[in-house]
């Protein structure tokens, strides 16, 4: 099998006309520090999940300083999901007017901001810094695949599963470290503000290609030195691109990663407390949910990179489905008994369902603008779709009284990830005809 060709002309993921001499002068001054890019593309990554999964492990904390009930508390968790989907509107557009290196930066200095913000006094605080947070991991999640696509044609599928990998790692050694830092920095808040470090260092990263960016686009508006030479590139928009409602190709891909991240999300919010509820120790059952995101790596390295080199996805995208469909039946059959071999089923398979849905963001776009439209689709359902998941869930359980009635529920959705793979793993692009 060959891997994918991308044949469509290099083009801005910020989707505006610009002088096509003066942008490959940028590219390439960008191109000539590329240890740069990538250390500024690792610790993007790293923070698009940090500043989230460090939460979990210390809500009962973060509940009793601030007097919240259980369904108060739960908003912690989803509040930053509602921001995510919404957040995702938003980001062509900034990145149309300020530049895709500019939004990424900006993002990552917003993302500092809401981690100190949620531990300031007020209660009211804590969830706008959530809703902060949750908007500028937006801005990351929509404009990486568009980024990836337009620097790295040749090598979309590797990029994707380095920066999906780094996501991980970083949302591992978050809730991985959240307890411990709380002991070592005296209490929840010093464990939470300390990732506004991380996301500090990589907005100071993806300074200087922000810098070479916006005097590209300078030199290249009306006016700017380099008018007298603009080339004839078209102006790429959503108004004369393929139109991505219109797309079933579109919207399996959409459903695809929303479908996933429901399973996802819904994994994170409860299967500790389904394996307590089923006679584990609570310090075992965080050890088995940090083993199943720690192994969620493997899924996301090896996925995209063998979504690269095949001309058709539908195999994996099946493969990742019943992955979690069987840990997910195990949850259901023998919750405690085989909680560790279900943890490493959900996580290989919930760590490859993600590198494979942000690969066919690239994979299914002719061009970087297309990639970028359709990984801000993608994302502003699926994380939409995600946050109601948690909560569906957890109010079926509270109906019924167990667990098994949400885990059936969660087979159905596996089932349908898998039709869903079917479809968006075909060998077409947006916009080709039949």
């Amino acid at each position: 099998m060959s891997g994918p060709r991308f044949e469509a002309p290099l083009i801005d993921a910020e989707e505006e006309t610009v002088s096509a001499p003066e942008a490959t002068a940028v590219r390439r001054r960008l191109r000539e520090h590329p240890a740069l890019l990538l250390v500024g593309i690792v610790l993007a990554a790293l923070n698009m999940r940090a500043a989230l999964a460090g939460v979990s492990p210390l809500l009962g904390e973060i509940g009793a300083h601030f007097h919240l009930t259980a369904t108060a508390s739960s908003l912690v968790t989803t509040i930053p999901l509602i921001f995510m989907g919404l957040g995702s509107i938003a980001a062509p557009k900034l990145a149309r007017r300020w530049g895709t290196e500019a939004v990424l930066c900006g993002a990552l200095v917003l993302l500092c901001g809401g981690i100190v913000l949620r531990i300031a006094p007020p209660v009211i605080a804590l969830f706008a810094g959530c809703a902060v947070v949750g908007t500028s991991i937006a801005l990351l999640n929509v404009l990486m695949p568009g980024l990836i696509k337009r620097d790295f044609p040749d090598r979309a599928a590797g990029m994707t599963a380095l920066y999906s990998t780094a996501m991980i790692l970083g949302a591992t050694v978050s809730a991985a470290t959240a307890v411990p830092l709380e002991s070592a920095l005296g209490g929840w808040q010093g464990s939470l503000v300390s990732w506004a470090l991380l996301a500090a260092v990589a907005g100071v990263a993806w300074i200087p290609q922000t810098v070479l960016s916006r005097r590209g686009r300078s030199a290249a508006r009306p006016g700017g030195p380099g008018e007298g030479h603009r080339g004839n590139a078209p102006a790429h928009t959503a108004e004369n691109g393929p139109k991505l409602s219109r797309s079933p190709l579109a919207w399996q891909v959409t459903l695809f990663m929303g479908s996933q991240s429901l399973i996802a999300y819904v994994t994170i919010a409860w299967m500790p407390t389904i394996l307590t509820d089923h006679g584990m120790a609570k310090g075992e059952a965080g050890l088995v949910f940090a083993f199943s995101t720690l192994v969620q790596m493997a899924g996301s390295f090896v996925v995209p990179m063998l979504a690269g080199r095949m001309r058709r996805q539908r195999l994996l995208g099946v493969t990742v489905s019943s992955l979690m469909a069987s840990g997910v039946a195990g949850l259901l059959v023998a919750p405690a008994a085989g909680a560790w071999l279900w943890a490493a089923l959900l996580g290989i398979g919930q760590g490859g369902a993600l590198g494979l849905a942000l690969t066919m963001m690239v994979l299914r776009s002719g061009d970087a603008h297309t990639a970028a439209r359709l990984s801000g689709m993608s994302q502003t359902g699926g994380y939409l779709l995600a946050a109601v998941g948690p909560l569906a869930l957890g109010a079926v359980h509270q109906a019924t009284g167990g667990w098994t009635v949400p885990l059936l529920l969660l087979l159905g959705v596996c089932a349908g990830l898998a039709l869903l793979g079917l479809g968006a793993g075909r060998d077409r692009r947006i916009g080709d005809t039949a």
